[in-house]
């Protein structure tokens, strides 16, 4: 068990032994406070991963997994070893800078029901754009496509200050999220069947469902490399968003919404499909395949996680999600930047 501080920085690591070399340097000294804590928790690596952590980083604290539980359960099980009133939820690839843990610290302290913040993301490789896994601060539209200020779908955009002020949003992103612990460990952390995925979204949306708040801080800014793991189109990726984005809306859309929004996203799901299919990329179609038939054989078990999280919702309208379809607005009216969308809670 680690001991108790005040804010616990969890990194997941999985045979990432030269990405540990390259990024967690940034970390360490960047989060030197004694009431932070650095932590490598290492999800059952092949690699010398576990040994150049104690002889190389000695200030980092390292958790052992006996397996590799992927990245959702992988963060349950780590987390259940560290005591502190802050996680940050870290990916392996991220470089941080000077101040990124105080400014968000603050905010969360000035407001008992912001649950989780997100900083400022930017690429890594182009330092000057944003990055596409949470940009600044993420959405969702009316059927649970996400995407964010800073990047609508594949459009990233380059940061220019268009996104220097705090604002409540929809999701924090897993590769850096801060989250109160009592808030995460009480709702059981992030959902272990998504394995990896959106599992973030999904525990937001099971939050903000309680009243809670998700924020932007910008005055906190890190460097996210992305697809470290999985590339962008690689098919078990695509398989893995569209299974699990269909398993959050099954447990999180409110009632009078549910089957409409499910039924037609489904039909979107189809399209998607058809357009892998006529333009050759076949692994991609039989990756959607894949996650229906997912959906279909698990309905039953995901109804039943539904039913249980109802009884908890005192929230069910949020303004943070896009009254709208993104995929009408931007492959039709070619409205490629978030400020393009009139966005009513941006205003």
């Amino acid at each position: 068990m680690i001991n108790h501080r005040k804010v616990a920085v969890v990194i997941l690591n999985w045979n990432g032994s030269q990405l540990l070399d390259k990024y967690l340097p940034s970390v360490i000294l960047h989060s030197n406070d004694n009431d932070v804590e650095v932590i490598v928790a290492d999800n059952f690596s092949t690699d010398d991963s576990v040994e150049k952590l104690r002889s190389k980083y000695p200030k980092a604290s390292v958790i052992e997994l006996k397996e590799n539980y992927g990245f959702s359960r992988g963060y349950n099980e780590a987390l259940k070893q560290v005591k502190a009133d802050y996680f940050v939820i870290l990916n392996s690839d991220v470089e941080v800078t000077k101040n990124w843990i105080d400014p968000v610290i603050k905010r969360m302290e000035e407001d008992e029901k912001i649950a989780a913040v997100q900083p400022k993301i930017l690429s890594h490789t182009k330092k000057e754009y944003f990055e596409y896994a949470g940009a600044a601060g993420g959405f969702i539209d009316k059927y649970g496509y996400p995407f964010c200020r800073g990047r609508i779908l594949n459009v990233v955009e380059k940061d220019e200050g268009q996104y220097n002020e705090a604002t409540p949003i929809f999701w924090a992103t897993g590769a850096c999220m801060f989250i109160r612990a009592k808030l995460f460990t009480g709702n059981g952390g992030f959902d272990p069947d998504f394995w990896a995925h959106m599992e973030e979204i999904d525990l937001c949306w099971r939050l903000k469902n309680q009243g809670y708040s998700i924020w932007y801080e910008p005055e906190s800014i890190v460097y996210h490399l992305g697809g470290a793991t999985l590339e962008y189109n690689n098919p078990k990726k695509i398989y893995l968003n569209f299974r699990n984005n269909l398993l959050m809306l099954i447990k999180n859309l409110p009632a009078g919404k549910f089957i409409f929004i499910l039924l037609f996203r489904m039909i979107l799901d189809g399209v998607a499909a058809v357009k892998f299919l006529i333009g050759f990329q076949c692994k991609a179609f039989f990756s959607v395949i894949k996650a229906h038939g997912y959906l279909y054989r698990n309905f039953g078990k995901f109804y039943r996680k539904r039913r249980e999280l109802l009884s908890g919702i005192t929230e069910t309208e949020h303004k943070e999600i896009f009254r709208r379809g993104i995929m009408l607005r931007f492959f039709i009216q070619k409205r490629r930047k978030f400020s393009q969308l009139k966005f009513k809670s941006m205003q």
